[in-house]
């Protein structure tokens, strides 16, 4: 192919690196990528990997398509043989990941020679314009890309570069994927899945440097892809090449370059609140890598090392300030062997291993000044993980991959002070506040613990998966399988005894807690709150899968996929017996790509497909373990001075005086019988999806596209309260693993009311709950959640001058609950939230927590000269609802909602409007429907980058200064929703910040590769 017609294919398809970013594509969860296309019969088609010398050949068949998968990511030459001439240039062509880059061939000329008119080129590389092969959403971009723009150095943040993907607001942080919990999201890394299993909250990561490319899935992932019912981010990472290279990267953020945070105190009070404007942090990371052959285009090494050290500043209330440090080094490596062209080995191995130290000082807000220290604590989280995957080519037609690996996360914290201290602390909002108390004590210090939980836990993934392709004509068939065995040891208490006290105010005349029957005296005016929280053991669960589709293209310019997948999920307890077992989930998928004009610039595709969510390990520890939580409340007969065995310091200890009412055993939950802690027949939950969307160029550098998209989920596992079943009242709480809303069944006995034993099937959504006082039988509304989202986006592509993509996401998310997490009451328990603690919690249907309505995101990159260059990326979201929660429900004795503590309990939608100080047959209640306060205001955040390159060709040197939130905005983001106190009595702190947007901060990114 000439010089002029490269030069002007590329001016058609200036685009094609960004159309990448906005495409659809097909390799779900491989670390890989493919090249794709039409040519005339018997043509064959060599590419050459530049790196590493990989060569693969194929013929074109009898129907002029050709397909070469299963390919590393990368830059590869691709050079066709026609009636025995040989084209004199070979062809550019990149391999993104999970992506098909389709290159369609033209017929014979007079000469021989290969006609290349249509093949779509930018500089000199054919890439990935519109993906015609794929029906899934998604979005691709590599670290090249990412060096353009100010975007911070984590996958999360690369993932909410895409549209519909925003930050979890609640205090346990994460991001959401189309209107789902930040619990519902799977992430891998060069195939191996990474994510947490214990929570499902969080991930294992390398250094970030370390990773080459990343894909971020939004939706519409084919059939090898299970267990997330969200989103997921696909990354793969570096290798060697035969090129010797190394270099080294340091990253600044003194704390002199951060702006301060601001303070906010709670209505009427100018001790209570949160506080920033004192915390302080600097952060510096420097990397040093290598890569090269060992073997030239045999076996090949990618090598990392990284030093993070980080120190921190941070007040806690006015009276603590805290002194934080971590100074840790992670690693991975990446080992390529080229067996054959055909044969491939790859071996990756990483740790993010890390500890974090912290120092706790008493404080004086007014004068400033740091006091004793009282106590010391660590964190200590991440682990080592590795894979090794192998890839073969038989022939032409098939290809096999296999993949064994581990991943492992560590979760420990403790203190000094763990086995001698209790861990004291106060209720500070409400009319139960503490505050008034604390603030006339001399010394402010209560206990001599400076952490509240003492854990240990490690979770491990042991992995394993097949996969199979096989072109048969114009079906592409692929199946496969795998398994991961998830083990998680654990144990959690609270410091000292195991008990936690929290001192409070009591409302005189209330009932202790609910359900207790017993009413705090009017002589006694503090309490204290004593809670026991055990859990513990080591608990397996055991995840397969089988998956099989087809891609038939019907026409050259119509694919219809058609897949199916098979999941099992074996939850267990530690004697390896079954206590959740959930077989042959069937999930059947499907979609359209329509090639409208036939030459890949538009593109109309449709996809429809059920996902399912297993059941998180946390369950297995709580349920099958057995978790302690007990309640008992006593009167506080004052304050005594004590000495810290740790730190020589003095501190107040409480004067515990008598037991008021019973203890509450309802939140336990044993390990021994568990026929009526989990119900028989549990159903899983998932996931139905629905998207349509359609992608075209505007011109040579231009393109857009639309897309619409519903998900609808109406299965829930949570815990159930029980008090209620077909025998009749139980007596007291059973706490039930089970699918609220539907069918449980247990094992009834005289225990639970039951004249004889046996199994017993309650139909949660008209049984299972008594009221208290007014005895009527109700059930729980069943679980429903709605996302409906139309996408605009707009793309021009980088052409060495200058990039940008803007898109809008209009959405909606309503329902009766959020998913395996409740952002509403900061409560992050995946799988055993609140949502059937009581049925006022999820009696409301209506906007969800994560109903952001509006959502714009922008990011452009500029190249001045060779020298400079800017980048910016701008996010703008409208925001969610505000809520109200109360603690009562009508004809009904029992609180809906905690009275002492904030969080606990869920909440009712109802609120008491009159006669609140009277008993609950004579309170007047009057409904609030989800989102009823309004909504949390707008918020925007602006970055922006510069980035100096040392003019001196043989030097690859650069530097690049990037500000995040440019303007220092600190837009409230997360409030408190809990209305009440008790009936009538409204908390100060409803609708007051939580959570604030970071102040402006500034990085330092020097970067020598050599």
């Amino acid at each position: 192919m000439n010089r002029k017609m490269l030069k002007r294919a590329a001016l058609t398809v200036a685009l094609g690196a960004c159309l990448g970013v906005m495409a659809p594509s097909v390799m779900a969860q491989s670390a890989t990528g493919a090249i794709a296309g039409r040519a005339s019969t018997g043509d064959q088609i060599t590419i050459v990997n530049k790196g590493t010398g990989l060569t693969r050949t194929v013929t074109v068949g009898a129907d002029g398509a050709y397909r070469l998968s299963q390919l590393p990511v990368g830059d590869y030459t691709l050079q066709v043989k026609r009636d025995g001439q040989t084209d004199k240039e070979p062809l550019g062509v990149s391999v993104s990941l999970g992506g098909t880059t389709n290159v369609n061939l033209g017929g014979s000329t007079a000469s021989g020679a290969v006609d290349l008119d249509a093949v779509q080129v930018t500089g000199s590389q054919v890439v990935n314009r519109v993906d015609v092969y794929s029906t899934e959403s998604s979005f691709n971009i590599n670290r090249e890309e990412l060096a353009r723009m100010p975007v911070e150095q984590s996958m999360d943040s690369v993932a909410l570069l895409a549209p519909g993907v925003v930050g979890g607001n609640s205090s346990f942080g994460g991001i959401s994927f189309g209107g789902s919990s930040v619990a519902e999201n799977a992430i891998f890394v060069n195939g191996l899945n990474v994510t947490d299993i214990y929570d499902r909250q969080g991930y294992s990561a390398p250094p970030f440097a370390f990773f080459k490319e990343f894909q971020v899935k939004t939706g519409g992932y084919s059939v090898e892809f299970g267990r997330s019912t969200g989103g997921v981010i696909n990354a793969v990472t570096r290798s060697g090449s035969n090129e010797f290279e190394g270099g080294m990267q340091v990253t600044f953020e003194p704390s002199a370059w951060k702006s301060s945070g601001r303070d906010h105190y709670h209505p009427g009070s100018t001790t209570d609140g949160h506080f920033a404007s004192r915390d302080s942090s600097s952060f510096t990371k420097t990397n040093v890598w290598g890569s090269g052959p060992i073997i030239k285009d045999k076996l090949f090494l990618f090598a990392m090392y990284e030093n993070r050290d980080t120190n921190s500043r941070y007040s806690s209330g006015q009276n603590a300030y805290n002194y934080g440090k971590s100074n840790d080094g992670f690693w991975g490596g990446k080992l390529d062997w080229n067996i054959t062209d055909n044969h491939t080995l790859e071996l990756l191995a990483f740790s993010d291993d890390g500890e974090t130290e912290t120092a706790k000082h008493t404080y004086n807000w007014g004068s400033a000044v740091v006091g004793d220290l009282t106590g010391t604590g660590t964190d200590e989280g991440g682990g080592t993980n590795w894979s090794a995957t192998y890839t073969g080519h038989f022939g032409q037609n098939f290809t096999a991959k296999a993949m064994i690996g581990q991943n492992e996360r560590n979760a420990n914290a403790r203190s000094g002070g763990d086995d001698v201290c209790d861990y004291i602390t106060t209720n500070t909002s409400g009319s139960n506040s503490y505050a008034p108390y604390l603030s006339a004590m001399p010394n402010k210090t209560l206990g001599c613990s400076p952490s509240r939980d003492v854990v240990e836990m490690t979770n491990t993934r042991d992995a394993a998966r097949l996969d199979f392709e096989w072109a048969l004509g114009n079906h592409l068939i692929r199946f496969g399988a795998d398994r991961e065995e998830l083990t998680t040891e654990q144990m959690s208490r609270y410091s000292g005894s195991g008990t936690m006290y929290t001192a409070y105010v009591p409302t005189p005349g209330s009932e202790v807690f609910g359900g207790a029957g017993v009413y705090i005296p009017a002589n006694v005016t503090q309490m204290l709150m004593a809670r026991r929280n055990v859990s513990g053991g080591k608990f397996e669960t055991v995840a397969n899968a089988f998956y099989i589709e087809d891609q038939w293209s019907i026409t050259p310019n119509f694919l219809v996929t058609l897949g199916l997948r098979s999941d099992s999920f074996n939850n267990k307890v530690a004697d390896g017996s079954s206590f959740i077992k959930q077989d042959n989930l069937i999930a059947p998928r499907g979609g359209f790509s329509w090639d409208i004009k036939g030459d890949g610039t538009t593109k109309l595709f449709g996809n429809v497909g059920r996902y399912y969510l297993p059941v998180s390990n946390n369950i297995n520890v709580n349920f099958a373990g057995g978790l302690t939580d007990e309640y008992r409340y006593f009167a506080l007969d004052g304050w005594t001075e004590q000495v810290n065995p740790i730190t020589g310091t003095k501190y107040m200890a409480p004067i515990i005086g008598q037991q008021i009412g019973p203890t509450d055993t309802s939140m336990n939950t044993g390990s021994g019988d568990l026929r009526q802690s989990v119900s028989k027949d549990i159903d899983a939950v998932y996931q139905d999806e629905f998207i349509l969307g359609f992608q075209s160029m505007i011109n040579q550098a231009w393109s857009w596209g639309v897309n619409a998209t519903y998900r609808k989920m109406d299965r829930a596992i949570d815990d159930i309260r029980i008090n209620h079943t077909p025998c009749g009242p139980v007596g007291k709480n059973l706490w039930v693993i089970g699918n609220g809303g539907g069918d449980v069944t247990i094992w009834g006995d005289p225990s639970i009311g039951c004249a004889n034993e046996g199994w017993i099937t309650i139909d949660t959504s008209k049984d299972g709950y008594i009221k208290g006082g007014s005895g009527e039988v109700v059930g729980y509304k069943k679980p429903k959640r709605r996302y409906k989202a139309v996408e605009f986006q707009i793309d021009r592509a980088w052409d060495d001058k200058w990039m940008f993509n803007a898109s809008y996401l209009w959405s909606k998310s309503e329902g009766n609950l959020e998913g395996p997490t409740n952002s509403d009451t900061n409560f992050g328990s995946t799988g055993m939230v609140q949502y059937y603690d009581h049925p006022a919690v999820n009696e409301r249907y209506g906007v969800l927590f994560n109903d952001f309505r509006h959502q714009f995101k922008f990011r452009a990159g500029y190249q001045i000269n060779d020298q400079w260059s800017v980048g910016s990326t701008l996010q703008v979201q409208s925001g969610g609802p505000i809520t109200a929660f109360g603690v009562v429900w009508p004809d009904d004795s029992v609180g809906a909602g905690g009275f002492a503590s904030e969080g606990s309990g869920g909440g009712s939608g109802w609120l008491c409007v009159a006669k609140c100080d009277k008993p609950w047959n004579e309170r007047v209640l009057e409904p609030t429907a989800r989102g009823a306060f309004g909504r949390l205001p707008w918020t925007w955040n602006m970055g922006a980058n510069v980035t100096w390159r040392l003019p001196v060709e043989s030097v690859d040197l650069t530097a690049r200064l990037s500000v995040y939130n440019v303007f220092n905005n600190q837009t409230v983001i997360n409030v408190h929703q809990r209305y009440e106190a008790n009936p009538g009595v409204k908390r100060d702190t409803f609708a007051t910040g939580t959570r604030w947007q970071s102040p402006r901060y500034t990085q330092l990114v020097v970067t020598w590769n050599f």
